[in-house]
């Protein structure tokens, strides 16, 4: 799978750009706030219509301007394909492969997938749960369609029937709907929860080789998945989980109406890491830290790999900078194979490149 070539309009500091990359390591540098980022970024959004910075689409577009245009030619499964994404103030985006509009942002997924580590994936194992989930939702929609339209539809559940629940007191009658929200919440979180708990046991085949690599063997990373208490068994069939789901809703449901919130389902989920036995989220070093973060990133581009029979292109923004010598050395033999982009600060000869090196300089490719 390779990106080979890049081209922005108004997207971020971008007024235009257009670079060619190689299908090996791409090595982008430049001194700090100059667009090393926005590329990466635009990368990723092509795989997912997502922003790992930006909440809203409007964010990417370039101040004064009212539209921004991002394509990517990509090379997948032995294919062509050109993937367009063109995003407009106060109308909804476009998603366009090879001129065809596509109907969910899954679908960038079945063409072309990223892995992206940014300094900002620290707050993975630091933060609370939701930026695990997040990171779990990211992967599984990449890799399979059918889960994201469920995250999208149990999204829109969640919000009407908080809305209910907000509002109950003051009109009755919602809550004659409650029970079917309830149902439709059930069956889609039951389709959720079998998804992640999969994804979680695989990915707990992949990840701790790779923080005992990184640490010379020392440190044993372990990963677990905490879903909803009556949940028994999380691999089991979303028609058993869905049972389960109901028993714990009906359990919850005059907390609920009391408290005016959605008390039940996989939205408080959290894949929990654990670096010798203790909670990394509590106890890990920075160091720890920034390398368990890795891991789990490296484990899901082989996990990529072993599903789609191709290597994801792998996204590095700065990640050498906060690691030492034997650290460093140990993610550059572990990016061969598939393409790389990896930012830098400075042009940074001892990074192995069979590839091109970039320079950025204010929104511009020097």
């Amino acid at each position: 799978m390779i990106l080979q070539r890049l081209e922005l309009d108004f997207f971020r500091n971008y007024v235009h750009v257009e670079a060619d990359f190689a299908p090996g390591v791409n090595v982008i540098w430049g001194d700090n706030a100059q667009g090393k980022t926005n590329l990466l970024e635009a990368a990723a959004y092509l795989s997912s219509a997502k922003s790992h910075r930006a909440r809203y689409d409007r964010e990417l577009i370039q101040f004064g301007v009212d539209h921004a245009f991002l394509k990517g030619e990509v090379l997948s499964r032995q294919r062509q394909f050109t993937l367009e994404a063109r995003l407009h103030r106060g109308e909804r985006r476009q998603l366009l492969s090879n001129g065809v509009k596509l109907k969910t942002a899954g679908e960038l997924g079945e063409v072309f997938n990223t892995i992206l580590f940014c300094p900002e994936d620290l707050s993975l194992i630091r933060a609370g749960a939701a930026e695990r989930r997040r990171f779990l939702d990211d992967a599984i929609c990449q890799l399979r369609p059918k889960y994201a339209a469920a995250l999208g539809e149990y999204r829109r559940l969640y919000d009407q029937k908080t809305r209910i629940l907000r509002d109950w007191e003051e009109k009755p009658s919602l809550l004659d709907t409650l029970d079917d929200f309830n149902l439709r919440m059930a069956q889609v979180g039951a389709v959720l929860i079998h998804y992640r708990a999969h994804f979680v046991k695989r990915l707990s085949a992949l990840a701790p080789p790779i923080q005992g690599d990184f640490s010379g063997g020392r440190e044993k990373l372990t990963l677990g998945y905490e879903t909803v208490s009556t949940v028994t068994d999380p691999e089991a069939p979303p028609k058993t989980i869905l049972e389960q789901l109901l028993e714990h809703q009906q359990s919850h449901r005059r907390a609920e109406l009391e408290s005016r919130q959605c008390l039940s389902g996989p939205h408080k989920d959290d894949l929990a890491v654990n670096i010798d036995g203790q909670s990394a989220r509590q106890f890990a070093s920075q160091g720890q830290t920034r390398t368990a973060a890795l891991s789990l990133k490296l484990a899901c581009r082989e996990l990529f790999q072993e599903d789609t029979g191709e290597w994801p292109v792998l996204l590095l923004d700065d990640v050498l900078s906060e690691l030492d010598a034997r650290r460093q050395a140990f993610v550059l033999e572990r990016i061969d194979g598939g393409q790389v982009l990896i930012t830098c600060c400075e042009e940074d000869k001892t990074v192995p490149t069979d590839g091109k090196r970039f320079q950025v300089k204010g929104g511009t490719l020097v």
